[in-house]
């Protein structure tokens, strides 16, 4: 769909007015907040032992009611999930309706959980004013046992059986479904089904577009008010206790039936326990299993409005539903869509006037639809989750210590960014990051609602610690938000002209307790080397990161250093702008400016006497220490992005700041001369750099000179399509270390992970990963900032070409564009697993964005809707201002 060519401002579009002001709030009312998987998740686990996929497996989802949430095919809802809408497919072959995605859990996948169907985002607008997505569904029996049973027979070292695989896609015998949301105004919402037969027979189809009210009753203990959904001659309304009255209307090409069912537990299915229905799988049940009795035709909590279609070769069928305010107007539907793809065209057009390449508009347009179909209402109540419901029975005895049992304060319920609503349907703090910078291309205020949220005391431990995930609130993820909210806050100041002043004044406070919990937790021994714990790498090292090591060990580590290092220069730089304003805020620059200087000192062995260093001078890179307990320290001499990390904190003054603050310059100088030693450590003050800038870094220039020419090696860490998380020389040499008794071994993988660490579905050792080479971009070009064009390395290393730091960052960046773009030969590298639908016409132009890439030939690897951080491309695609 092509953009349209507008001399308009982003602000000044029809979507750009509407997400201003207090209208704003209504229009993001409803949108695609439903999970693609709920079953599977922690939120979901009664169990005794944690094992949250054996407790709630697909086989129950359409059976059993959520406590927690819902989920659904092409899912849209309230902001309060009162009300869903989603559709179901039968193609009268399989065994269950489709109403949800199906995957392989955690130990039926061969390399973890992992989504089989084939599904697009393919539009959307921030309001969800107009949204798009295509799901694509096979004429034959959809292959779920050969999914399960091939992939059992699979090993770590085998690739995975994927969907394509199964040949049910073969000849263009499926359906294509795309589906569309437009609202006429912020509470009446359309729904159109678009089905086209791409094969060359004729088929059938059944098509339910449905709606739910989410289960509220089962959990409370007593009798309450139910939602209802009650047939009035060609309509349904519908009435919630919360919520003023609504109704349904569906049509077609052909009359529909209305199928009722209450979205309710079938105990007696799934537990041999009597009730009596319709239960939540009823119209499952009468649809596929021709069982009148499982549904009602009067009224019920979920119900789907039923069209049979037969459908010639390459014919296609349209059906709509409404569900608005009750007495609600006539409005022309066809007219409504095509009203709201002409805005979504004019909001992209003027995103894009600068970017001329279409393949480039188009890659950049479905990574930002991604992220907008990945928001989903997480709800999470984390003490009456370890406590149980009223009326439930008991829980096993010491489920309250399997996970989670220090984060009783923690109670969500809101819209949030996810990773990837089907792998991984909760987020995680620092790719959260990632998505709000990512989201700031097209929606500041979503953007920094997402970054508030998370430092709320609903989110945030009393200690000031951050959530990771809900697998493990505990563990420590990559300090990134001080840097997130940096660049949002950069970002609305570029495209307004002016910057949220309280939104930076807000997360700062919070991110005082936060860097304190850095400092008193993870510095064991109060030397400015932090041992950080898992950081979100997963397999990156030789240990399990999230794990204690053995008694007596301790291991510093390198990126954990580097992250608080940048973490201390991040927040210096906002306080520095919040002295712009009141300049008691200077005070707080300066603590955060001695803290960088000490964690560089420690880093590179300024104190001898105290701590050992992490770089080392013969390889020109950053490792890990290993502390045995006989008081030995050992280099772990494992070449991965970990060494790479320190890159990253990197920050320049400007002359304004360093010069314009009243007492600033007076403080800093103070400090270097009663501590000279490390004022070595950054640059030469009486010398500024282009701009005149100051420039503070973990690296003195020859160190990052011998930094970045391992990365730009070739034979290590450059690939074709971005900076490799673990070199390649240890493809032919892995690397090995004792460990108290053990031989620890890490070896090249530019594909899928050979070990189950971290559940398998991830790895860090050689793929290439969009968020950090991300961040090693950004600093790449905050160098270049300060030395300018007379600071030159080779790149690639070896080749004799000198390019300046801007151009290595312009250089990496077109790396990681090309994994999305088409090449020479017409292909997408990341596409490469699905060449049955890189030489269709009808889906070429399609694309994944996966969570990480091959460290050779850049095939898309892992979650494959990751945007997710992978959405960050849009912004390496938006042309330098």
């Amino acid at each position: 769909m092509p953009a349209e060519t507008t001399s308009k401002t982003l602000q000044q579009t029809t979507e750009g007015l509407r997400l201003v002001g207090d209208a704003a709030n209504g229009w993001r009312e409803w949108g695609p907040y439903v999970s693609d998987r709920q079953w599977g998740t922690v939120r979901e686990d009664y169990s005794a032992d944690g094992d949250a996929w054996a407790y709630f497996p697909h086989d129950h989802a359409r059976s059993r009611a959520y406590r927690w949430g819902e989920d659904g095919l092409a899912g849209f809802s309230d902001k309060s999930q009162h009300w869903c809408l989603g559709l179901a497919l039968w193609n009268e072959r399989d065994t269950i309706l489709k109403e949800r995605l199906f995957g392989l859990n955690n130990a039926e996948g061969n390399h973890g959980e992992d989504v089989k169907e084939l599904y697009f985002h393919v539009d959307g607008l921030p309001s969800h004013a107009y949204m798009r997505m295509l799901y694509k569904y096979p004429h034959a029996a959809f292959p779920y046992s050969d999914l399960v049973e091939e992939n059992a027979r699979r090993g770590l070292d085998d690739p995975e059986y994927e969907v394509l695989d199964t040949g049910v896609f073969n000849d263009n015998h499926y359906f294509d479904v795309t589906i569309e949301y437009a609202k006429h105004t912020p509470d009446d919402i359309f729904m159109r089904v678009t089905v086209v037969n791409r094969s060359d027979c004729s088929a059938s189809l059944q098509v339910l577009p449905q709606v739910w009210a989410r289960d509220i009753w089962s959990w409370v203990g007593e009798p309450v008010d139910r939602p209802a959904l009650v047939l009035q001659n060609d309509r349904v309304a519908a009435r919630h206790p919360s919520q003023p009255d609504k109704e349904v209307t569906a049509w077609g090409k052909r009359p529909c039936d209305w199928l009722f069912c209450e979205n309710s537990t079938n105990t007696p299915r799934l537990f041999g326990e009597p009730a009596s229905g319709p239960f939540k799988d009823g119209i499952n049940d009468y649809i596929v299993g021709a069982n009148r009795g499982a549904i009602r035709h009067d009224s019920g909590t979920k119900v789907a409005a039923h069209f049979h279609m037969r459908l010639e070769a390459g014919a296609s069928e349209v059906v709509y539903l409404r569900f608005a305010p009750a007495g609600s107007a006539h409005v022309n539907a066809k007219a409504l869509f095509e009203q709201r793809t002409s805005e979504a065209n004019e909001f992209y057009g003027a995103l894009q006037n600068r970017l001329k390449d279409e393949d480039a508009r188009s890659v950049q347009r479905q990574a930002l639809a991604g992220l907008l179909w990945s928001k989903q209402l997480y709800n999470f109540d984390v003490k009456a989750w370890l406590e149980g419901d009223p009326g439930k029975g008991p829980l096993p005895a010491g489920r309250s210590h399997i996970r989670n049992n220090q984060w009783r304060h923690l109670c969500n319920f809101d819209i949030v960014s996810m990773p990837d609503k089907w792998e991984y349907p909760w987020y995680a703090s620092w790719d959260l990051a990632f998505q709000a910078v990512a989201f700031a291309l097209i929606d500041i205020e979503f953007a920094k609602d997402q970054l508030l949220m998370l430092v709320k005391d609903r989110f945030m431990h009393p200690n000031g610690q951050l959530p990771a995930y809900e697998w493990r609130f505990d563990d420590a993820n990559p300090p990134v938000h001080a840097w997130a909210t940096w660049r949002v806050y950069q970002m609305e100041k570029t495209q307004t002209g002016k910057g949220d002043v309280v939104f930076l004044e807000r997360i700062f406070h919070k991110l005082l307790l936060n860097f304190s919990w850095w400092v008193n937790r993870k510095d064991a021994e109060g030397h400015n080397i932090f041992q950080g714990g898992f950081l979100g790498l997963d397999n990156i090292g030789l240990f399990d990161r999230s794990a204690a090591l053995a008694p007596g060990y301790q291991l510093d580590q390198a990126d954990g250093t580097a992250w608080v290092a940048g973490y201390a220069l991040d927040l210096m730089r906002i306080a520095l702008e919040l002295a712009q304003h009141n300049e008691v805020y200077v005070d707080i620059a300066v603590k955060f400016f001695e803290h960088f200087l000490y964690i560089a000192g420690a880093i590179n062995e300024v104190d001898k006497e105290d701590v050992e260093g992490l770089w080392d001078e013969d390889d020109g890179f950053f490792y890990d220490v290993l502390h045995r307990p006989d008081g030995l320290r050992e280099s772990v001499r494992l070449r991965s992005f970990v060494g790479l990390i320190p890159l990253f904190a990197v920050r320049v003054l400007e002359q304004r700041e360093h010069e314009g603050l009243k007492g600033l310059r007076e403080r800093l100088l103070g400090f270097l001369h009663h501590r000279p030693d490390l004022a070595a450590l950054i640059s030469r003050w009486t010398e500024p750099g282009k701009g005149n800038r100051l420039l503070l870094a973990l690296l003195r220039g020859q160190r990052t000179k011998d930094l970045i020419k391992r990365m730009l090696d070739e034979s290590e860490f450059l690939s074709g399509f971005g900076v490799r998380s673990l070199s390649r020389y240890y493809g032919d040499q892995p690397f090995k270390m004792q460990v108290d008794g053990s031989t620890l071994c890490a070896d090249y993988q530019p594909a899928e992970s050979n070990s189950r660490l971290f559940g398998g579905n991830s790895n860090w050792r050689g793929p290439v990963w969009m968020p950090l080479n991300f961040m090693l971009i950004e600093s790449l070009r905050e160098f270049h900032r300060y030395y300018g064009e007379n600071f030159s390395v080779e790149y690639p290393s070896g080749s004799g070409y000198l390019a300046s730091l801007e151009e290595v960052a312009d250089g990496l960046s077109h790396r990681i564009n090309s994994l999305f773009l088409r090449n020479e030969e017409g292909n997408r590298p990341s596409m490469a697993g699905y060449p049955q639908l890189e030489i269709d016409p009808e889906s070429r132009d399609l694309v994944l964005f996966h969570e990480y890439f091959h460290g050779e030939n850049g095939r898309g690897l892992g979650a494959s809707h990751q945007t997710g951080w992978s959405a960050l491309v849009a912004l390496l695609l938006q042309p330098k201002e």
